[in-house]
């Protein structure tokens, strides 16, 4: 049975290029494998703060490289940018949060089929709808549909 140790990153079937795994990252890993699980089994996320790990920069930049990068990328603009974008592996996000002089604040994985900081919660939804209400009716359609 393969162990995370020998198991190559999604799209990479080279596994003779992978650098060693380091110890510390396994069990993290693991954390992320059983998320994951979760999360296809019944939906529930999960959110992992690497920087309440005990983790220094190059293992960081290890476990990243592990991970890998997907196809999809998103920058918020609030407060100091932050910066999404899935990892190669379905349901593995990263999320970077930065302040204002792009220093890093957090840098969570978040399992999620969506992360939560790219949702709208139902008062922004419902200001969102007053708004778009307000705009039809000012260009003369006095009843937007129910």
């Amino acid at each position: 049975m393969p162990t995370l140790e020998s198991i190559a990153p999604a799209g990479d079937t080279d596994t003779d290029a992978l650098p060693p795994l380091p110890g510390p990252l396994v069990p993290l890993l693991h954390e992320v494998r059983h998320a994951l699980a979760r999360l296809v089994a019944d939906g529930g996320e999960h959110r992992i703060d690497l920087h309440a790990l005990p983790l220094d920069a190059t293992l960081i930049d290890q476990l990243l490289a592990f991970i890998g990068r997907g196809e999809v990328e998103a920058r918020i603009e609030a407060m100091g940018p932050t910066r999404v974008h899935e990892s190669a592996i379905a349901g593995v996000w990263v999320v970077d949060y930065r302040d204002a002089d792009d220093q890093r604040l957090a840098l969570h994985l978040e399992i999620a089929t969506v992360p939560q900081i790219l949702r709208t919660d139902r008062a922004t939804l419902s200001a969102g709808l007053q708004r778009l209400d307000a705009g039809l009716a000012g260009a003369g359609d006095p009843s937007p549909p129910s």
